[in-house]
């Protein structure tokens, strides 16, 4: 397992671990490494420095534990839009047309949408809006 410190192509700074340099390399070639704040699959490594013990145990944090206070406050908003929220996968656009339009019950959903699409439902007046953090099976 290697870590590393990746910036985004917004200069949005995270971590994340890989199985191996090449792993990362084929992850982020596939556009399946993405920046946790804002979706970007431009991602590349930032420069590290070694890590060194510095004869006292370092306070350990879980994989996944966010750093910072943004990435709390997002890791939390993600946390209730799933525990609320329908996730409808690509038929986003459809089934929020469908429950403004009153032809599905009135729920809590989420899901990705074309950019397209998602105009097309503002401009048509379907409340919408854009989440800042990909659905699980597409984030890294």
């Amino acid at each position: 397992m290697i870590h590393y410190d990746l910036i985004c192509a917004n200069e949005h700074g995270f971590d994340s671990w890989f199985q191996s340099a090449e792993g990362f390399d084929r992850l982020a070639a596939a556009g399946q490494v993405t920046c946790p704040r804002c979706g970007s699959v431009e991602v590349r490594r930032a420069i590290m420095a070694p890590a060194v013990a510095h004869g006292t145990a370092r306070e350990a944090r879980p994989l996944g534990e966010p750093r910072e206070g943004i990435e709390a406050a997002l890791a939390e908003l993600r946390r209730q839009v799933e525990a609320n929220s329908e996730y409808v996968g690509m038929n986003f656009a459809a089934e929020a047309r469908a429950i403004h339009d009153g032809s599905a019950p009135e729920r809590a959903i989420y899901g990705e949408a074309r950019p397209d699409e998602a105009k097309k439902l503002i401009e048509d007046g379907v409340p919408v809006a854009p989440l800042p953090f990909l659905p699980k099976r597409k984030a890294n």
